[in-house]
């Protein structure tokens, strides 16, 4: 079977490599005013939060470990400092707000308050709206305002800290949520105001493969039906012969969050994160077909004025 891809990475293949190949002219488009998404799809276990980096554990990762988002936010600010440099008068904000989407219900990983709220079974305050462009923005969460990459770093590791991980006969520390780390940039001088969506996305997975039971089980089918409501609207959406006309976006939450990122107002890389392992084949040959029908979309991208 055959496929085609924009960028193919082997196993050994060092992270800055990935960073700069794919997702660093992403952070040139995000100065200049445009949306970006990046989202890791995979199964349980291939890699997908490790090479976006959204699992700050601590200060000590060495530095080649690091993913994409702390690599990001490091080049985000550097342009936006050398922009600075060059005209005295440029002027930025940099806001940032980390959502988990855990069995269909959104939980603000920067307020504590929200996950109690959640476990105490309250009515969640978080809204997902649309605006009269058609942009998508979210109501209720906390955006917290950055100074430097420093800060931002600080705030991506205080919300992985609260993100819901278990273990599963698939892998120790497996995300049973999908999560989205965004980060708004906001320049008072050109005017211009834009976005960028890390989505780490829940492993798709078969019950069976990774013995999962009770709570785990659970987790696994509401990750598997915001999976598919995902890849019923990349069908639709890279649908070459454009017979369809409705996008199925209000299927899911984890669809209508990315509504502006599929088929909306935003550049979007998506890594498919697949295992070497021959076991693993058929979620590989998966994995590989999504991503390939997704390839096939086009987004209608302009500068947010």
């Amino acid at each position: 079977k055959s496929f085609t891809f924009d960028y193919v990475f082997p196993s050994e293949t060092e992270q800055e490599e990935v960073f700069h190949d794919c997702a660093s002219p992403l952070i040139d488009k995000l100065v200049e005013g445009y949306n970006v998404t990046i989202l890791a799809y995979g199964q349980s276990g291939s890699g997908k939060t490790y090479s976006m980096g959204t699992a700050l554990d601590g200060p000590n990762i060495p530095p080649e470990h690091l993913g994409i988002v702390p690599r990001a936010i490091t080049k985000l600010f550097a342009d936006l400092s050398e922009r600075k440099e060059k005209n005295p008068f440029y002027e930025f904000d940099v806001y940032v707000s980390f959502l988990e989407l855990y069995n269909e219900d959104l939980i603000d990983l920067l307020n504590p308050q929200s996950r109690e709220n959640n476990k105490k079974g309250k009515c969640d305050l978080i809204m997902i709206r649309e605006d009269t462009n058609g942009q998508i923005y979210w109501t209720g969460v906390k955006e917290v305002q950055v100074s430097d990459p420093d800060e931002l770093l600080s705030q991506l590791q205080k919300g992985s800290l609260c993100r819901t991980v278990a273990s599963t006969d698939m892998n120790m520390v497996s995300s049973r949520s999908h999560a989205i780390f965004s980060s708004r940039e906001k320049s008072l001088t050109s005017k211009v105001t834009s976005k960028f969506h890390f989505v780490d996305l829940a492993g798709s997975e078969r019950l069976k493969r990774n013995n999962a039971v009770s709570d785990r089980a659970k987790e696994g089918i509401a990750i598997n039906s915001g999976l598919l409501a995902l890849g019923n609207v990349i069908n639709a959406l890279g649908d070459k012969s454009r017979k369809v006309t409705h996008i199925p976006y209000r299927d899911s939450k984890l669809t209508r969050l990315l509504q502006d990122s599929l088929g909306g107002n935003s550049q979007t890389l998506m890594l498919a994160c697949v295992s070497p392992a021959d076991s693993n084949f058929m979620e590989t040959l998966n994995t590989l077909k999504y991503a390939n029908r997704a390839r096939n979309i086009k987004n209608k991208v302009s500068v947010n004025e």
